[in-house]
């Protein structure tokens, strides 16, 4: 069992959710509100992750953050370090991988509450904020909760893009499904079945946890 492998996948599941969460929110709520007759080209390059092949993604997020790339070259200026090969590195790989699967939850969620409902708030005197986090982020949480933990899960599961920028560094960047991977390699099949194991409960225990959320949810805003 590679529990260090296990570890790390959760650590880096974990802050590419928060992250998500921070950049997500901004971004969906414009999705969901704007006017802009340009804004199908943000949503297109948002959703870009969805059928761009990870190895794909990761050569070009590679070359960018390498010491020659804008990203990687000022990461080395402000740190002293480089991006490829390290957790920082994956990361930020992961947050652009996983975009979608947040932004697109939240955009939904947000689009979905009543538009006379954001009016009244604004007609008593809301601003857009107050009415951000007073009306439409509680009545958009299912939404919020399935946005998070889908990222989350896929970030979990994530194997071209961490590959090609984080290698498989043992306790840097050998996420699980790397150590999976290595493992069948190396014929170590009972090795594989007990890591994969934890990684199918672990899936199956955050959905049932979010589906069952969701229900609770909807049953203190029931639908009119």
């Amino acid at each position: 069992m590679d529990w260090a492998a296990i570890w790390l996948s959760l650590r880096l599941a974990f802050w590419t959710s928060v992250i998500l969460l921070l950049i997500g929110l901004p971004l969906a709520y414009w999705l969901a509100f704007s006017r802009r007759r340009w804004k199908f080209l943000v949503e297109a390059l948002v959703a870009m992750p969805l059928v761009l092949p990870p190895t794909v993604l990761g050569f070009y997020l590679l070359v960018a953050m390498g010491p020659r790339g804008a990203a990687g070259s000022l990461y080395h200026w402000l740190t002293g370090r480089l991006l490829p090969f390290s957790f920082e590195g994956l990361l930020v790989a992961s947050v652009l991988y996983s975009l979608p699967f947040a932004v697109q939850p939240f955009a939904a969620g947000f689009a979905a509450v009543d538009r006379r409902l954001i009016e009244a708030s604004w007609c008593l005197g809301e601003n857009r904020l107050a009415t951000f986090f007073r009306l439409i982020a509680p009545l958009s949480l299912p939404a919020i909760v399935t946005g998070m933990v889908l990222s989350f899960a896929h970030t979990m599961g994530e194997f071209g893009v961490v590959l090609m920028i984080g290698g498989n560094i043992e306790g840097v960047t050998r996420t699980v499904s790397i150590s999976i991977y290595d493992h069948v390699q190396a014929l170590e099949y009972q090795a594989a079945f007990e890591t994969s194991l934890v990684l199918l409960g672990l899936s199956f225990a955050v959905l049932a946890v979010t589906y069952g959320f969701g229900r609770r949810i909807w049953a203190v805003w029931p639908a009119s």
